[in-house]
């Protein structure tokens, strides 16, 4: 008798209790049974014998640049990369768009251009800048995720920085529309203080570029948005952090009760400065790539779980404004390009320093969905979404620009080998991605709005 519309067989489901062999039954999107053997009972089988079967990924920290800038990006490739690295959501950031989202007008053109393109689940952020406090009350009643402001200069000139002023006055209302504020947490004045003494002297080395963005200037900004939190009362996410010290700030603040949350991103774990010495502007970002016995520490507060969710910060550009025979490292466009690797390196850590795999899954899954009201639970149980990432740690997996799935392939991670490799990835119940390839004309991502009060 035919039950589900797929049945995914003999594979090992990383549940939040631990990992189970079992079998995943699937019916109109969602899952219909977890149970040791439904061969048999479905339309369609899938073998996952030997495989691990994780929730699909979440990344919450990406940037596609669509609508306006597609040229660098956009929702079809960026979404395809999401797919082929096990991610079945998304969360755009509002800047590096023509126009920023930070109005109504904005989000709706966005909605359209990721409705069109998108093939796996997505929200959208909306900004928080100078002169747009009063059309944060729409944005939020339109379905934004949440919020991010700068503390630092952007980059792009249509998403202006916040001033203190500006800061307070979103806070307060932000927590008044129940919302988050995600964070960039450098000092502004700090960084542009000791980027034009560098300028000065002519000093744009990786070394001069490191000492701009010093781990001060990102503890002074956490401490400086910990302490208006506390007037504001607004939801704190704080992205990208690289530096155990402000881990340390962030983890006083939870035991005072501020409602804050902290992510970091793959790159700081897998790669130090000495890959900024090596590889150049591929390598550049904001904050920069820490020193190795930072980038240890790191590792370590990963380990302990002091981070509540890994984020990819992808952030490309078209090579032109990375490209070292015109641009010295300061001039060079700061991102890196990699949201396709998210889960892959995160599962390397847990194999290199033996952690559960229940335990990534929750930082990738059910961490975000809580932390932002999603419609679901997160995590493989009876009734969630179909959403999956279906990973083997018998192959490897190394970075090429044949396999990288973003538009532009100048990335930190080419050449970079994984111990795993994501085998498939299932949204809502679709085969998105399996076997190397793009199952391009299966599947358009729904977007998911933000909870309001």
């Amino acid at each position: 008798m035919v039950l589900f519309d797929l049945a995914i067989c003999n594979g090992f489901v990383v549940l939040p209790g631990g990992v189970k062999k079992a079998d995943v039954g699937i019916k109109d999107g969602k899952i219909a049974k977890i149970d040791a053997n439904l061969t048999g009972q479905a339309d369609k089988e899938m073998d996952a014998s030997r495989l691990y079967i994780f929730p699909g990924a979440i990344d919450v920290h990406v940037h596609f640049n669509d609508p306006g800038r597609d040229e660098w990006e956009g929702f079809e490739t960026g979404s395809e990369m999401m797919a082929a690295g096990g991610c079945t959501l998304f969360f755009d950031m509002p800047l590096n768009g023509i126009p920023s989202t930070i109005n109504n007008e904005a989000l709706m053109q966005k909605i359209e251009k990721a409705r069109e393109k998108s093939m796996v689940d997505f929200a959208l952020w909306g900004g928080l800048v100078p002169g747009n406090v009063d059309y944060l009350e729409e944005l939020a009643e339109a379905g934004v995720i949440g919020f991010k402001a700068f503390l630092s200069e952007s980059g792009n000139e249509e998403f202006e920085r916040v001033d203190d002023i500006t800061l307070l006055k979103g806070m307060k209302k932000i927590a008044s529309l129940n919302k988050v504020l995600a964070l960039h947490s450098e000092s502004d004045a700090i960084t542009k203080w000791l980027t034009a003494e560098k300028r000065q002297k002519g000093q744009f080395s990786a070394d001069d570029y490191l000492e701009t963005r010093p781990i001060r200037a990102e503890v002074e900004a956490v401490e400086r948005v910990l302490s208006y939190a506390k007037i504001t009362g607004c939801p704190i996410h704080f992205v990208h952090i690289s530096s155990a010290a402000a881990v340390g700030k962030i983890e006083e603040a939870k035991e005072q009760g501020i409602d804050v949350t902290v992510e970091t991103c793959p790159h700081y774990l897998l790669f130090s400065h000495e890959d900024l010495v090596e590889k150049g502007t591929v390598a550049k970002c904001a904050p920069p790539l820490r020193e190795k016995e930072e980038q240890e520490k790191l590792i370590h507060l990963f380990i302990d779980g002091k981070f509540d969710m890994i984020a990819s910060d992808h952030s490309p550009c078209p090579f032109s404004l990375k490209d070292p025979k015109t641009h010295h490292l300061f001039e060079a466009w700061g991102g890196i390009s990699g949201g396709q690797f998210t889960l892959l390196a995160i599962i390397e850590l847990a194999l290199k320093y033996d952690l559960p795999f229940e335990k990534i899954a929750k930082q990738l899954s059910a961490n975000p969905v809580e932390r932002f009201k999603l419609p679901f639970k997160g995590g493989i149980a009876v009734g969630e979404p179909a959403n999956f990432a279906i990973v083997t740690t018998e192959e490897t997996f190394t970075v090429t620009e044949s396999n990288f799935f973003a538009k532009h392939k100048e990335s930190l991670y080419l050449g970079h080998t994984f111990p795993c490799k994501i085998k498939s990835t299932i949204n809502n119940g679709n085969i998105i991605f399996e076997d190397g390839h793009i199952k391009q004309s299966i599947n358009k991502g729904n977007w998911l709005k933000g909870i309001t009060n």
